[in-house]
């Protein structure tokens, strides 16, 4: 059997920094908050925000809630963002997409001051993340990505990985996050050609390409670390990744799990970057 790269013992040490940095900031009478702003009643939001509340409860956070209606006005929101990004006590902000259709999303998101940007949605916090200077954190998500790695302790400096999904919130960031720590990496995307047998080269593999069961034994080798950022229901209900875990568990190093992997450590990373935000402001 491979290693499991399970989320939860690093979601827990994360945790544990962040309670001990929130104690040292609390000595000084400061406590860190995030604002998470919703619009309207959608269920995967609700979930979110329940495992966001716990884990902020666990890390020392206090988090200030901003709900609107579905039908709320393009001022409306920019006047809650407006409110965040003047309220000194308001450290960061948690964002929940996608917006409704009649809201101009971009436009919202690129309102939000990037030291205030929690999960990578403004256009400055992406240049952050491409070019390594400002003020901008990367998605939460595509950060767990690293923490995993970092935590389990696999070097990927000069090592080859395949990232399979081209998009904004993980697979172009998490690319370059790579990158900055020497990866030498290549984005898959619909339009790779031979994507099975380029992959099967590669020491890491890292799938967000959003279909389940999407990578094989023929993407894998034996000596192959993979992340699973994939989360899919099945018709019947079941939760899976983007990799086929049965069919190529016992061909590679290490593997992460879905359920129980990468997903576990978003909300603690969330909590880290929040927990940066109000050091900053404080000294």
């Amino acid at each position: 059997m491979p290693e499991l790269l399970k989320g939860k013992p690093v979601a827990d040490a994360l945790t544990e920094d962040i309670r001990r940095r929130a104690d040292a900031l609390a000595e000084r009478g400061i406590t860190p908050t995030l604002a998470i702003v919703r619009v309207g009643e959608n269920e995967s939001d609700l979930s979110y925000i329940r495992g966001a509340l716990s884990r902020c409860e666990k890390c020392g956070i206090e988090v200030v809630q901003k709900n609107l209606p579905d039908l709320c006005s393009q001022e409306q929101l920019e006047a809650v963002i407006d409110e965040i990004n003047a309220d000194p006590g308001i450290d960061g902000c948690l964002l929940l997409r996608p917006l409704p259709r009649h809201i101009d999303e971009r436009a919202i998101c690129n309102r939000l001051k990037a030291a205030k940007d929690m999960d990578c949605i403004t256009d400055a916090s992406l240049s952050t993340v491409f070019t390594g200077r400002g003020e901008g954190f990367a998605p939460c998500t595509a950060q767990a990505v690293i923490e995993i790695l970092n935590y389990y302790g696999v070097d990927v400096a000069g090592k080859n990985a395949a990232v399979i999904g081209r998009s904004l919130v993980i697979g172009k960031p998490v690319s370059m996050l790579l990158q900055q720590r020497d990866a030498t990496v290549t984005m898959c995307h619909s339009r790779t050609q031979n994507i099975a047998a380029l992959c099967s080269q590669a020491d890491l593999l890292i799938a967000a390409v959003g279909k389940a069961g999407f990578v094989g034994p023929e993407f894998t080798n034996p000596n192959q670390v993979i992340i699973d950022v994939g989360i899919n229901v099945t018709p019947e209900g079941k939760l899976t990744g983007d990799v086929d875990f049965d069919a190529v568990a016992d061909g590679v190093k290490a593997i992460s799990p879905v359920p129980g992997g990468v997903g576990g450590v978003t909300t603690a990373v969330l909590c880290k970057h929040l927990m940066e935000a109000a050091e900053r402001a404080a000294f």
